[in-house]
C-alpha cells in the first residue's frame, strides 16, 4: 500500500469518526418508557427492575435496592473519573442532608471499582448511600433511557415507582429543586 492510499484511508476514517461524533452529540435520547413488556409477558418498568437488584455497598455487603421503595428516590449514576459527576456530588450531598430522607431519598450507583469509589467517597464526604454498579450499572441506566450510557445520569422515581424525570449530564440544581418541590403537591 502506498502513502497516497494510506492517507486516503486515514482521511475517510477521520471523516466517519467526525460524523459519528456529531450524530452522538445531536441525537436526542430515547424517551423513557414507563412500562415495558418483559420476555415472559409481564408488564414491568425500569424502577421495578431497579428495585429487584441487590448491589454491594462500599463495604462489600449486598444491599437490596427494594429498601428504597415507597418514597421518591433520586438515583445518580456516576463514576470517579467523570468530571461532571465529581462536580455535582457535593451539591447532591447537601441536598440529601438538607432533606434528611423526609420527602425523598438519594442514592448513587457507581460505574467504577469498589476501591476507587471508597477512596473517593471518604475524600469527598459523600453523605448518601453509594452502591457499586460496575459495568452492570451502565445497563441499569440504559433501562431508564440512557441509550448512550452517558454520565452523570440521574433518575427521579416517584413513590409509586414511576419515573418522573431523567437528567443527562451535570445536574442543574435549580431545575432539580423545582422538580423535587412538586413531589409534595
Amino acid at each position: 500500500m502506498n502513502k497516497k492510499h494510506l492517507a486516503a484511508y486515514a482521511a475517510v476514517a477521520a471523516l466517519f469518526g467526525v460524523m459519528g461524533a456529531l450524530v452522538a452529540v445531536y441525537k436526542k435520547p430515547a424517551p423513557v418508557t414507563p412500562t415495558t413488556i418483559a420476555h415472559d409477558g409481564q408488564v414491568t418498568n425500569p424502577a421495578i427492575n431497579l428495585y429487584a437488584q441487590s448491589l454491594n455497598d462500599l463495604e462489600g455487603k449486598p444491599q437490596p435496592l427494594a429498601q428504597w421503595k415507597g418514597k421518591p428516590l433520586l438515583v445518580n449514576f456516576w463514576a470517579t473519573w467523570c468530571g461532571p459527576c465529581v462536580r455535582e456530588m457535593p451539591e447532591l450531598t447537601h441536598l440529601a442532608q438538607e432533606d434528611g430522607g423526609k420527602r425523598f431519598n438519594v442514592i448513587g450507583i457507581g460505574i467504577d471499582s469498589p476501591t476507587n469509589m471508597s477512596e473517593f467517597a471518604a475524600k469527598m464526604n459523600i453523605a448518601y448511600p453509594l452502591y457499586v454498579g460496575g459495568m452492570g450499572g451502565t445497563e441499569l441506566s440504559r433501562a431508564f433511557g440512557n441509550t448512550n450510557g452517558g454520565l452523570p445520569y440521574t433518575v427521579l422515581i416517584g413513590a409509586d415507582g414511576q419515573v418522573i424525570k431523567t437528567y443527562l449530564g451535570e445536574l442543574k440544581f435549580d431545575e432539580l429543586r423545582a422538580d423535587l418541590a412538586k413531589l409534595g403537591s
